[in-house]
């Protein structure tokens, strides 16, 4: 009886031909409906802005290896991290199996090349262990998210909930794991092994252990094909539903940013000329880049964004994986797998995303650094701003400094005479920064930016770091008057045309002098030099950098801190995360004799904004509280009395 339902040490229950045809009919059609479905979901690609990302080949292998296969950024969630790398390190080492499952539709006994023999068993093996432990994740993480209910799974913001769809695909992978121990496990029972070494399918043996070969058969052949059924269920499932991030993952970190955060991406890539724009800024979906609709497709919905994001923490609108959700939705509203897409048109920025939510963004980048599959929201919120700054749709808040900006030359309205007033030091302290002419030479230029420039409290800085420069012996210069605003933070809230006119100007002073390096003690002003355009092809440093080179050098001296209150720094977004600056202050302030310094817990490239870049003394989104008052919580949590920044 045994030798009768064995085929090749294995039950089978329907002849081999019929079971091979039928298996091939569904193979074939879940390729086909995987492929079309495919070519559904990615035409909008087809129609959005171009956006250049094959350069570098090399580099983007080792991101995709490190991040998108080696899952590096997962972790840093402990437990959410651990069990998705679990299962996805099953997901990679099962599919091998899978493959076998497929080919034993059509040939009884089958294994892919180089799986037989001793290779074969070992592999039987690890598949075994993994996917009990695969199984056991998938059940964790069904219960964390059933019964602990992590808050960031739940936004605020949401208007639906998509946990249903996180449970079936749990469900799914969890009865791929146990249809393949109970194939395995049935099998087991016809053969010579007590399955010891397979823990997984040697539980369903031993469930199975006692029963008819009869019902062995069916048990076997029932588990083998709600294996396969199962699995070209999932490949078809996913490009249709908001899982659709298993399939495009890997693509999207493959291809994601390899420029320093810091810089913002152009209007257009393609098209370098403003006034040859139709429309500055995205407007609708196809207004974005092809990438940047396959970052909304890929989206997770793990909320670890705005879980960092400082507007979600004070309570304004914004919430960076809502823009990605709602923007995906619109996507399969717009372009459906099946019918015709939505015959009312729906605006992406006013319906879909509102003007609060973009205004609330500082954009310090903690949404990118936290997102584990490299999605980009910086650049598509700078590029909605421009769209409503073409359309004249600017905060009323921001109106004013912005006319300041292009008349005079800073948001402050002062006039541009005034602008190194504040190089006059006190106490008859002889100044290390002098006013440079047209034609003159320095070692250093030092860019004072507007706030230096204006501010009475940012003033002391500029005066104390002349002070530095005079006791280093440095030969500094600055522009005075014909300098303006670098235009950082013009640039983040969407004005692209006043940025340029405000570069050009600086452009046009500076290349009036000679200098050997450009120095500034304002963070926004360090990333425009560096990233916005400004292409001056000499250094440019932060000053926390060149006062670390001269300590180094033994040029600065400094004397002991008679103090015993406890320090901590601040990392300023655009001086750290986008420009990933992090060790020169720390070590400035760790030459200090007698200084006392703590780390707070959100530090370097984890800072929490402290709100004060983008024009926001003029304009703050509308929060419960605000973003300095939460960091300075922070500090005194860590023990700090003072912050430096």
């Amino acid at each position: 009886m045994v030798q009768e339902i064995i085929c090749s040490g294995k039950p089978n229950l329907m002849p081999m031909a019929v079971s091979s045809l039928i298996h091939g009919i569904l193979v074939f059609t879940a390729l086909i409906i995987f492929i079309w479905v495919m070519r559904k979901r990615l035409a909008v690609l087809k129609l959005a802005a171009p956006d250049p990302r094959l350069d570098h080949i090399l580099q983007r292998v080792g991101r995709m290896l490190a991040i998108g296969f080696g899952q590096s950024r997962q972790p840093r969630y402990l437990v959410a991290g651990v069990l998705h790398i679990l299962i996805f390190a099953g997901f990679l080492i099962l599919s091998i199996r899978s493959l076998t499952l497929l080919g034993e539709g059509f040939t009884s006994g089958y294994s892919l090349p180089g799986l037989d023999g001793p290779v074969g068993n070992l592999y039987a093996v690890v598949k075994d262990i993994t996917a009990l432990v695969v199984l056991v994740a998938c059940v964790v993480a069904f219960i964390r998210r059933l019964v602990f209910r992590p808050s960031r799974y739940h936004d605020r913001n949401a208007v639906a909930s998509h946990s249903g769809e996180a449970y079936l695909i749990l469900g799914l992978i969890s009865l791929l794991m146990v249809a393949d121990a109970f194939y395995e496990g049935s099998a087991m029972l016809f053969g010579p092994t007590d399955g010891g070494e397979l823990p997984l399918a040697g539980m369903a043996a031993f469930a199975l252990n006692g029963f008819p070969e009869t019902t062995l058969t069916t048990v076997h052949s029932f588990a083998f094909w709600i294996h396969n059924i199962g699995l070209l269920f999932f490949l078809c499932y996913l490009p249709v539903s908001k899982h659709f991030h298993v399939v495009t993952a890997i693509p999207n970190v493959f291809l994601s940013k390899l420029k320093i955060p810091g810089e913002t991406k152009p209007p257009r890539h393609d098209i370098q000329d403003l006034d040859k724009l139709d429309q500055l800024g995205v407007g609708s979906l196809e207004d974005f880049t092809w990438k940047h609709i396959l970052d909304f497709y890929t989206c997770t919905d793990c909320g670890r964004c705005s879980d960092h994001c400082p507007a979600y923490a004070t309570g304004t609108p914004l919430s960076p994986r809502m823009i990605s959700i709602k923007s995906r939705d619109l996507a399969y509203d717009r372009y459906p797998v099946f019918g015709k897409g939505a015959t009312e048109h729906t605006a992406l920025v006013g319906d879909v995303v509102s003007a609060p939510e973009l205004w609330a963004c500082t954009t310090c980048g903690a949404c990118e650094e936290a997102c584990p599959v490299m999605i980009e929201y910086v650049d598509k919120i700078v590029d909605m701003r421009r769209f409503l700054v073409d359309k004249g749709e600017v905060p009323k808040a921001l109106q004013k400094p912005l006319s300041d900006l292009e008349t005079k030359g800073n948001p402050y309205g002062k006039p541009a005479r005034q602008r190194a007033d504040w190089l006059n030091c006190k106490q008859g302290t002889e100044s290390g920064i002098r006013v440079m002419e047209s034609g003159e030479k320095a070692e250093l230029l030092f860019f004072a930016d507007s706030t230096t420039s204006y501010d009475p409290r940012i003033q002391e800085i500029g005066r104390a770091m002349s002070r530095v420069l005079k006791a280093a012996d440095q030969d500094c210069g600055t522009l005075g008057q014909e300098e303006v605003d670098s235009g950082n933070d013009v640039r983040r809230i969407g004005e692209e045309g006043l940025f340029e006119q405000l570069r050009d100007t600086n452009l046009d002073a500076l290349a009036m002098r000679e200098f050997d390096r450009v120095v500034t003690t304002d963070p926004h002003a360090f990333n425009a030099l560096r990233n916005d355009g400004y292409d001056l092809e000499r250094p440019v440093l932060h000053h926390s950098e060149l006062i670390a080179e001269l300590i180094e050098d033994g040029r600065l001296k400094l004397n002991p801190m008679k103090d015993d209150r406890v320090y901590t720094f601040h990392d300023p977004c655009y001086l750290g995360r986008q420009n990933e600056v992090y060790d020169a202050p720390r070590e400035v302030l760790k030459a200090i004799p007698g200084l006392q310094t703590v780390e707070m817990a959100a530090s370097k490239n984890r800072s929490f904004c402290c709100g004060g870049g983008l024009l926001s003394l003029y304009y703050e989104g509308e929060g419960e509280t605000r973003m300095g008052e939460k960091r300075l919580e922070m500090a005194a949590k860590a023990g700090a009395q003072v912050v430096v920044t």
